[in-house]
């Protein structure tokens, strides 16, 4: 089993993002067997500026309170996984579309306050069941998962997608685990893409300041995932960055 996460703007192009589903419908047909997690924050963005319910950030994650965590609920959960699911369907793939917080698939715990700010329904995951995803599987369809966890008492955090894409991959004992995204891979310090990076390369990255943005906490999703037996990890696609453990 694979996992794979869409994320970035590619789900904001209408063309791209069909060009990605082509080829992973055309993976599911061949019988590979793909779980598929996705993000949607600028869609999140989009909807806030509608209502006009300001963006509110803090070291790079979203500020939940209440009014957020319903647009963020049902944007994720409700039109963009929708839309990816109609999407695959039009292509072929029977699929079905819920969130981490179904059935315990995503589990996480209320995120600390960083430098005294409190994030308010912010989640860090901290584990998952495969149980509805291999349910889901084992009929014959695609499950499409939106990255909304479970909390404390039942209630809904929000998570990052990498976070939770990593997550599945290791609860579902996956192969391999791909983000794709808008960009072609990890970039390196002169800006080209780095096609091979060992576990130890990754970790120095890290502490550097060539890793920024959106890429840090995917490559820090990328590295759970490796040491916990995900064996093969992606960044981008054919061509990207490939993680390796030694």
């Amino acid at each position: 089993m694979n996992v794979i996460k869409l994320g970035g703007s590619l789900l904001d192009d209408p063309s791209r993002r069909a060009e990605v589903l082509r080829a992973i419908a055309k993976r599911w047909k061949s019988g590979e067997q793909i779980v598929l997690v996705h993000g949607g924050g600028k869609h999140v963005d989009a909807n806030l500026k509608r209502l006009g319910i300001a963006k509110r950030t803090h070291a790079g994650l979203r500020i939940t309170d209440d009014a957020t965590l319903d647009v963020v609920v049902s944007t994720l959960a409700g039109s963009v996984n929708k839309m990816l699911v109609s999407e695959l369907t039009a292509m072929g793939v029977r699929a079905a579309g819920f969130s981490g917080c179904d059935a315990s698939t995503l589990v996480a715990e209320l995120h600390e306050p960083i430098e005294g700010v409190a994030l308010g329904h912010v989640g860090r995951v901290t584990g998952g069941d495969p149980t509805l995803i291999n349910a889901v599987i084992g009929a014959g369809i695609m499950p499409v998962l939106s990255s909304v966890a479970e909390g404390p008492n039942g209630s809904l955090l929000n998570v990052n997608a990498d976070t939770a894409a990593a997550a599945i991959a290791i609860a579902v004992g996956a192969e391999k685990l791909v983000f794709i995204t808008d960009v072609a891979g990890l970039l390196d310090e002169t800006g080209n893409v780095v096609s091979e990076l060992h576990a130890p390369e990754a970790e120095a990255l890290l502490v550097s300041e060539v890793v920024t943005g959106g890429m840090r906490p995917k490559l820090q999703a990328a590295l759970h995932a490796l040491e916990s037996g995900v064996q093969r990890i992606t960044i981008g696609e054919e061509g990207g960055t490939n993680l390796v453990a030694a």
